[in-house]
C-alpha cells in the first residue's frame, strides 16, 4: 500500500495551511512530521486521514484517488496528544472496541486484542479502567487500540507531549519495535528534533506549510538543504553568524577576522551566512586553528551530564553545550572557539554551499548517539 500527497494544499479563512506538498507514503514506513507550531503537522495529518479535503491537489492510495472518500471508508487509525479513551470501559474493553464495531468474532478479538497488549505491555491493567492507570499507560492503551484496528495507515499527533519525561523516554524506546511489528504505514508529528532522531525512519520538515526537505532522518539532520532546514533540526537553535570571504581571510559579522581554512577554503569571494549547533561551539581561552569570539554569558543551564551556556555576543545570542558541570556566572566574559570545518555555510537565499563531513558521516548511528545525548541532557 502507498499514500500518496499530490500537490495538496489547504486555505482556511484565506491563510494557507499547507502549500503545495506532495509526499508518497510506503507501507512498512515511518515518517516524522517535524515542525514547530503552525506549521502543518496536524493540517497534513488531517488530509491524510481524510478528515479534511485539500483546497487544491488530490490525495492517492495506491494510486487511487480518494480525495473526498469519507474517513468511515478508508483504513486509517489516529492517536492524540491528549488521552482519548472511552472512561467507563477497562483497558481490555477500550483495545477492543474497533473489532466490535467491526462485528469481528470473539476468537478473533481475544487475539488481536492479546497480541496487542503484550506489545504495549499492558497485560497486568486490563481489567482497569483508564482512570485507574498512569498517563503512559493510558496512551499505551490508546495506542493499542490504534494498532488492533488494523489500519494501513497509523497517524499519531504528538502522542508523547503531554508525558512526564520518564514516560516519554520509555515510549520513545517501544515505538520504533512496535511500528516494525505492525508493518503499516506510520506518520508521527513532533515538534522535537531529539524525537525524530530517536524514531529514525524518514523526517519530514515542515514550515508554514511547506514541507522543506524530505528524506531518511540522519541525512536531513546532517545535510539540511537550507538554512531554514538547520533551525527546524537543531534544539538547541541553531547559532548563526554572517561572513565575508576576502581572498584567503574570513570577516566576521562583528569585526572578528580569522583564516579561510576548513570549508572556507573553497568558497568564492562573496558573502556567506554561518550556522552551527550549539554542540559545536567551544568555550576556550585559545584554540588552535578555531576562531575565537569574545562574548559575555547570559545564563549557564545544567542539566547534570552537560551545562548549556547561553553566551551574547553584538547583537546576536549564542548557545553551546559542554559537557560536565560548568558554572559561568552572568555578565562573566568567555572566549568562544569555532572550528573552520565544523560548521554549515549557507549563501545568501539559505542554500547550504558547504557542510562538514563529520556532520553526516556517521550515518544512523551518529545520529543516534546525538539523539541520546540530546535526550539524556533533558
Amino acid at each position: 500500500m502507498s499514500v500518496t500527497l499530490d500537490h495538496v494544499t489547504r486555505t482556511v479563512d484565506g491563510i494557507p495551511a499547507i502549500r503545495d506538498v506532495s509526499l508518497t507514503l510506503e507501507r512498512g514506513t515511518l515518517s516524522v512530521l517535524l515542525g514547530p507550531t503552525l506549521s502543518g503537522k496536524t493540517s497534513i495529518m488531517r488530509l491524510l486521514a481524510g478528515l479534511d479535503k485539500p483546497t487544491s491537489g488530490r490525495v492517492l492510495v495506491d494510486g487511487e484517488d480518494v480525495t473526498g472518500m469519507d474517513i468511515r471508508k478508508r483504513s486509517v487509525a489516529m492517536v492524540y496528544q491528549q488521552f482519548i479513551n472511552y472512561p467507563s470501559l477497562t483497558v481490555y474493553e477500550n483495545i477492543a472496541s474497533p473489532l466490535r464495531v467491526k462485528g469481528a468474532p470473539r476468537e478473533e478479538i481475544e487475539r488481536r486484542v492479546q497480541e496487542a497488549a503484550r506489545l504495549l505491555k499492558l497485560e497486568p491493567f486490563m481489567k482497569r479502567t483508564p482512570l485507574q492507570l498512569s498517563g503512559g499507560q493510558q496512551q499505551r492503551t490508546a495506542i493499542a487500540r490504534a494498532l488492533v484496528k488494523g489500519a494501513d495507515l497509523v497517524l499519531l499527533d504528538e502522542p508523547l507531549a503531554n508525558l512526564d519525561y520518564k514516560l516519554r523516554e520509555e515510549l520513545r524506546a517501544e515505538l520504533p519495535r512496535i511500528f516494525e511489528a505492525s508493518g503499516a504505514i506510520f506518520v508521527y508529528a513532533t515538534t522535537e528534533p531529539s524525537e525524530a532522531l530517536l524514531l529514525g525512519g524518514n523526517t519530514i520538515c515542515m514550515w508554514e506549510g511547506e514541507a522543506l526537505q524530505v528524506g531518511e532522518t540522519p541525512r536531513v539532520y546532517r545535510h539540511p538543504d537550507t538554512l531554514r532546514v538547520a533551525q527546524v533540526f537543531s534544539d538547541p537553535p541553531l547559532n548563526i553568524v554572517g561572513i565575508e570571504k576576502k581572498g584567503g581571510l574570513i570577516q566576521y559579522d562583528g569585526g572578528v577576522q580569522g583564516a579561510a581554512t576548513g570549508l572556507y577554503a573553497g568558497l568564492p569571494d562573496g558573502a556567506y551566512r554561518v550556522g552551527f549547533r550549539a554542540h559545536q561551539l567551544e568555550v576556550a581561552n585559545g584554540a588552535a586553528g578555531r576562531h575565537v569570539f569574545p562574548t559575555t554569558v547570559s545564563v549557564t543551564e545544567i542539566t547534570g551530564s552537560e551545562s548549556f551556556v547561553h553566551l551574547h555576543r553584538e547583537s546576536s545570542n549564542w548557545v553551546a553545550v559542554l559537557e560536565g558541570v560548568h558554572e559561568y556566572e552572568p555578565g562573566q566574559a568567555l572566549n568562544a572557539a569555532l572550528s573552520p570545518g565544523n560548521v554549515f555555510v549557507f549563501d545568501t537565499t539559505g542554500r547550504l554551499v558547504a557542510s562538514p563531513a563529520s556532520e553526516f558521516s556517521g550515518g544512523a548511528q551518529g545520529a543516534s548517539r546525538d539523539a541520546s545525548r540530546k535526550s539524556s541532557s533533558r
